[in-house]
């Protein structure tokens, strides 16, 4: 019985978002693919304290990252892997080539905002990748950062020793 009511309510949510005006709004809206006079698509990324200007173009998937390959830039393997994942994701592996420039941060968060342009900028050569993008959570800027560190503190939460005497 509990099959037939929830085979029921799910036809009713059904019917219910085909009626309603934002799922026909939504459907109406397609979006446009952005890309400049090279046909390249362009997005920033963000992660940490690191800020990365990315471009992507159809190639044989080359990644250049401040002018070095991304195996001399960024040597460990995680870290690699880490700016692959959005294409593995959409199944365009080795299909775009990436230039792009980061600033700020260290190599983790660089890789981070390499991964969120790259991302986005997907997103804005082929809008229909955002829904396994989104679903993946590349398309978040990832909040976390590093605490401030406060008065009276050996770190940001860290207290000084306590002596007794």
């Amino acid at each position: 019985m509990s099959e037939q009511t929830s085979a029921s309510s799910l036809a009713d949510l059904k019917t219910l978002v085909a009626a309603s005006p934002a799922a026909a709004v939504s459907d109406a809206v397609k979006r446009e693919p952005k890309r400049d006079a090279q046909g390249r698509a362009y997005a920033t990324g963000s992660r940490k304290n690191a800020v990365a200007r990315v471009w992507i173009k159809p190639g044989k998937g080359e990644i250049v990252i401040n002018g070095d390959p991304q195996s001399k830039y960024f040597a460990r393997p995680v870290l690699r892997m880490i700016i692959t994942q959005p294409f593995l994701v959409a199944d365009r592996y080795q299909a775009f080539d990436v230039i792009c420039t980061v600033k700020g941060g260290g190599l983790s968060g660089q890789a981070g905002a390499v991964r969120h342009g790259i991302s986005r900028a997907l997103c804005n050569y082929e809008p229909e990748l955002r829904g396994i993008l989104k679903k993946a959570g590349f398309l978040t800027r990832d909040s976390r950062s590093v605490e401030r560190k406060k008065y009276g503190k050996a770190k940001a939460r860290r207290s000084f020793q306590f002596s007794k005497r």
